[in-house]
């Protein structure tokens, strides 16, 4: 049921799109649709989001899929955008770990982003004593446990959580995706890593946090 919830919850979100009726067509042509009510539709239980997939033959599904597919890639370069304020200079965006996210904040002339794994997985690397990495205007480069490039750290599959810090996990039944849809958890999240980097003599004022998820 775990691993079907995402593509049933998108499907759902599809459906609601283009079965709303009537809808209101902006200058751009574009339909101006509107995120609570879609939001409120899918409030309903796994079982809801199975009848409505069973509704589907395999072609139909594959195309809702194929759409999904771009609106995903679309949502994502959004939250990348909410996130670009935090990178100070030429510094390159993280890669996002797949099966979590990335808490980030900036002091002076860097940022510090700090890998989160989500229930069920666990760092590919020891980060008990690493829990963040940094990236600076002068250096214009991530230090990293990987060979060069932007990749901070990989969640992976993972029965036990040992390879990281308690707080670099997101809690169970509260992933990265439900972390960052409630303000409230999202800013929990955010205030412990500039304790964490307090605590680790970082010193600055913390001028822009986001939380981006994978």
């Amino acid at each position: 049921m775990t691993a079907m919830r995402r593509p049933l919850e998108w499907l759902c979100l599809m459906l609601v799109l283009v079965s709303g009726g009537a809808q209101t067509i902006n200058s751009d042509g574009c339909p101006a649709w509107s995120s609570e009510p879609v939001l409120e539709k899918l409030k309903v239980s796994d079982e809801c989001f199975e009848l409505l997939a069973d509704k589907w033959n395999d072609t139909q599904t594959a195309a809702i899929l194929d759409n999904l597919r771009r609106l995903t890639d679309v949502l994502q370069k959004q939250q990348k955008k909410e996130c670009k304020e935090v990178m100070p200079g030429d510094c390159p965006f993280p890669v996002i770990p797949s099966k979590g996210g990335l808490v980030c904040v900036s002091a002076e002339t860097k940022v510090y982003c700090k890998p989160m794994c989500n229930e069920g997985q666990d760092f590919s690397f020891l980060r008990r004593t690493r829990v963040y990495e940094e990236c600076s205007a002068t250096t214009k480069k991530w230090t990293t446990q990987y060979v060069g490039g932007n990749k901070l750290a990989v969640c992976n599959k993972s029965d036990i959580q040992i390879s990281g810090v308690p707080s670099a996990y997101f809690p169970k039944d509260q992933d990265c995706l439900k972390t960052k849809s409630d303000q409230a958890l999202e800013k929990k999240v955010i205030e412990t890593f500039k304790k964490e980097l307090r605590d680790n003599n970082i010193q600055g004022q913390f001028t822009h946090s986001c939380l981006i998820c994978g």
